[in-house]
C-alpha cells in the first residue's frame, strides 16, 4: 500500500505540472477579433523592433522554442497563425530568448554550454542504463557496485543541472523581458494582463516536469548508493 501511494504521489508530482501548463495554454488559446495580429506577426515585429532582423520566424512541430544555433524563433501552428493571448504571450517569450542570445547574457550562455554537454552525457546514459543489468552481474564486489552507481549519478547530474539552470533562464524571458515588452508597448490591454501573466508563467514552467523527472532519477541512484 505504501509503495502504491508513493508511486501515485510521484506520478502526480511529475504529471501535474505538465497538465497545468497545457490547461493554461488551452484556456487562453481562443482566437480573438480584437487582437490585431498573429503570434508570428508579433514575433517578426518584435524582432525587427529590437534590430534582430537576422532571426527568422518559422513553423515547428517540435514545440515552441528559440533555436540559438539556427537563429530562429520557432512557433507551433496555433501560436504562429493564431490571434490569441496564448499566441501573443508565447511569441513574446520566445523572442525574449532571442534577446538573451543577442545580448550574450551569461545565464543563457552557461545553459547553452551545459545543454551541449548534456546531449553527450544523455547518449552515454542511454548506453549505460541498457548495459547496467549486465554490468551489475559482472560487478560482484561492493566497490564495483558503488562505482556503477556513481557513474549513473554523474551522468544524471548533468541533466539535473541543465534543467535547474533552465528555470531562471525561462523566468527571465517571461517576466524580465516578455511581460514588460507587452505591457509597456501596449500590445495587450490592462484587462488581459492577468491572463498573459498566467501564460508566461506556464511558459516558464514548461521545463519543470523535466527537472522533476531528472531529480527523481537522480534520487533513485543516490538511494542505491546508500
Amino acid at each position: 500500500m505504501l509503495i502504491a501511494l508513493a508511486a501515485i504521489s510521484l506520478l502526480a508530482v511529475v504529471v501535474l505540472p505538465q497538465l497545468w501548463v497545457r490547461r493554461t495554454f488551452d484556456k487562453h488559446a481562443l482566437d480573438r477579433a480584437d487582437i490585431p495580429g498573429t503570434g508570428g506577426e508579433l514575433a517578426r515585429h518584435l524582432l525587427d523592433r529590437f534590430s534582430l532582423q537576422h532571426v527568422a520566424v518559422e513553423l515547428t512541430e517540435r514545440g515552441d522554442h528559440y533555436d540559438p544555433v539556427g537563429k530562429a524563433v520557432r512557433l507551433s501552428d496555433k501560436n504562429l497563425s493564431g490571434r490569441s493571448l496564448t499566441a501573443v504571450a508565447v511569441a513574446a517569450h520566445e523572442v525574449s530568448h532571442a534577446l538573451q542570445d543577442a545580448r550574450s547574457e551569461r545565464l543563457l550562455a552557461v545553459w547553452q554550454q551545459l545543454a551541449r554537454l548534456a546531449a553527450t552525457t544523455d547518449r552515454a546514459a542511454g548506453l549505460f542504463f541498457v548495459a547496467a543489468p549486465v554490468l551489475a552481474l559482472i560487478a560482484r564486489t561492493p566497490a564495483a557496485m558503488i562505482a556503477l552507481v556513481l557513474i549513473g549519478i554523474a551522468l544524471l547530474s548533468v541533466r539535473v543541472v541543465v534543467t535547474l539552470v533552465t528555470l531562471p533562464v525561462e523566468f527571465d524571458a517571461s517576466f524580465s523581458k516578455a511581460l514588460p515588452i507587452l505591457q509597456h508597448g501596449a500590445y495587450v490591454s490592462a484587462a488581459d494582463l492577468p491572463a498573459v501573466r498566467s501564460v508566461l508563467r506556464a511558459a516558464a514552467f514548461t521545463y519543470l516536469a523535466a527537472a522533476l523527472i531528472s531529480l527523481v532519477n537522480l534520487a533513485r541512484w543516490v538511494r542505491l548508493l546508500r
